[in-house]
């Protein structure tokens, strides 16, 4: 993996191609992904047609932290606020009641967005950098293999991503335990986090 330094300038850099509305692949703790600032149209259009996604699919997204998260989310649940609590940051992708102001890309045209907190540090560094959400899903093409090195996302992509962090080789699947807080706790895909102890939250 780079050291701290080339980390810290990787970043900055990935930032920038963000707030120009760039395509940048990162890592997060379990897979690299494909990021977008998730307010920017243009950009999520591009990367819609980058992953080959059938549309009404949703694009979770990570946020850097509770101020960024009541940017996107109407409303959090107690249920939601006690997985936060203890599985954030980590693989878990909280879905939520989305604000009106939220990209139907996003929300793959329903009224939730999924949304977490990476544990990956240069993830979060990202996102905090550019100041805004940044989109997360894998950077594959719809259909291929997650990557779990850089280059697998380079060998998909090439230059039509503008920008990739590369930070070695991560752990891979399982990818982030997605569950959908906006009323009874339902696990919507089980992952990283087991579904029996986010379903411990629902007793």
């Amino acid at each position: 993996m780079p050291d701290s330094s080339s980390n810290a300038s990787a970043v900055d850099a990935a930032a920038t191609v963000l707030a120009a509305g760039g395509i940048v692949v990162y890592p997060t703790e379990t897979l690299y992904g494909l990021g977008a600032d998730a307010t920017n149209e243009a950009a999520l259009q591009r990367l819609v047609e980058l992953k080959g996604r059938e549309a009404g699919t949703p694009i979770l997204v990570l946020v850097g932290g509770e101020e960024m998260l009541e940017d996107v989310v109407e409303d959090i649940s107690e249920a939601a606020t006690d997985l936060m609590r203890r599985f954030w940051p980590g693989p878990l992708t909280i879905v939520l009641r989305a604000r009106p102001s939220v990209s139907r890309v996003l929300t793959g045209g329903g009224d939730g967005i999924g949304v977490r907190v990476s544990s990956h540090p240069v993830a979060t560094a990202l996102v905090r950098a550019l100041g805004r959400p940044v989109t997360a899903p894998s950077a594959n093409p719809a259909g291929q293999r997650p990557p779990t090195h850089c280059d697998e996302a380079r060998a998909y992509f090439g230059r039509r991503v503008d920008y990739y962090v590369d930070c070695g080789v991560l752990p891979g699947e399982p990818a982030s335990t997605v569950v959908d807080a906006r009323g009874s706790l339902r696990v919507i895909r089980d992952g990283a986090v087991p579904a029996h102890l986010i379903l411990q939250q629902a007793v």
